[in-house]
């Protein structure tokens, strides 16, 4: 069981505009072209922030269309927030606020042999970091630059905690980029 941080990063280094949109995405890749599929599958458990959950809500339509269901995800979800968030209807979310740690064991044993997703964003992938959760940062690179927006991973991470494991090209648009987190705290 790993603990990955698999997301999509603007050349830059922002994984989303400053108002949470995903449009400079989209035109830059396909799932089919990606190792979504593969990665899904091995994933038992999903931790999310409360700006990836409202953008799922918010692109309910879209999200149905992609994927058959406005909640894509048959996993239990943790959603860290601070606010009262509404639910979806049918999906197994838990809604948490506090430290990761403190419910970490609750999505180990939910996942069971499977991994846990940190979804998003970069501050609750950061937070598994700092408490020395994060085993593996998965990293889909698009051929685009933003200038500003929501950062990938705002952390300071110094080599050698981060080692390549892998490259592969996705398409015209996309690379992704395999580390594994070492010397965790």
């Amino acid at each position: 069981m790993k603990t990955q941080y698999y997301v999509a990063s603007s050349l830059d280094g922002f994984i989303a505009t400053e108002a949470d949109s995903l449009d400079w995405l989209f035109p830059l890749g396909s799932l089919e072209e990606s190792s979504y599929a593969d990665f899904i599958a091995q994933v038992g458990a999903l931790a999310m922030g409360s700006s990836t959950y409202e953008w799922i809500l918010r692109n309910a339509e879209a999200v149905m269309a992609e994927t058959g269901s406005p909640w894509p995800y048959t996993q239990p979800t943790w959603v860290f927030s601070s606010r009262t968030l509404p639910a979806v209807v049918g999906a197994d979310i838990r809604f948490v606020s506090g430290h990761v740690a403190d419910v970490f064991a609750d999505m180990q044993t939910a996942a069971g042999d499977k991994n846990i997703w940190v979804v998003g964003g970069g501050d609750l992938a950061g937070q598994f970091y700092d408490a020395g959760l994060l085993d593996e940062l998965i990293v889909q690179i698009g051929s685009a630059t933003l200038g500003q927006g929501k950062p990938l991973f705002p952390r300071r991470v110094l080599s050698p905690t981060l080692r390549l494991t892998s490259v592969q090209q996705m398409g015209a648009g996309m690379a992704e980029l395999r580390y594994d987190i070492r010397n965790r705290h």
